[in-house]
């Protein structure tokens, strides 16, 4: 069965856990494997179990968590979405993109935007975001990566 629920506090590891596994997968060749060994380090408690605050959503499969997702209305920003390896390539990304924007315009945005990593800015691009520019992305742990600002109107 898929579900996609409101992730709550306690679900803060499992979804860093989501995420470390998903960019040491998908990232290679984008970044520098010391660049995602920073960018993964650590654990929930560093920051990451504030984004459960948030919008942010667990896609399970049988019960099982497997990709997380994060609308956040104060900057109509997508974000978060990762999607553990074993479940890539499955349509999950997708499916997870599309519940966030119906999300969006049910609360009234007209558009969206993201900070789409290296190795995502083509799927963002077939799913009708654009951007061209390159831009440094400042994370909150002071680690810097290239990524593209895109946006799409909803």
């Amino acid at each position: 069965m898929f579900e996609i629920r409101r992730a709550t506090p306690s679900d803060a590891q499992i979804a860093f856990d989501i995420r470390r596994l998903a960019i040491r997968h998908q990232c290679i060749g984008a970044y520098s494997e010391q660049q995602m060994l920073d960018w993964t380090k650590g654990s929930a408690e560093d920051g990451y179990d504030t984004l459960m605050h948030k919008h942010f959503y667990l896609v399970c499969i049988e019960g099982e968590p497997v990709a997380t997702g994060m609308l956040d209305l104060e900057h109509c920003e997508i974000g978060a979405i990762f999607i553990r390896p074993d479940f890539m390539h499955c349509g999950l990304g997708k499916r997870v993109l599309h519940f966030l924007e119906d999300m969006a315009r049910d609360l009234g945005l007209t558009e969206v935007c993201l900070d789409a990593t290296l190795n995502a800015v083509d799927f963002y691009r077939r799913c009708g975001y654009v951007g061209e520019g390159s831009a440094v992305y400042q994370s909150p742990s002071g680690l810097q990566l290239a990524c593209v600002p895109m946006m799409k109107k909803l």
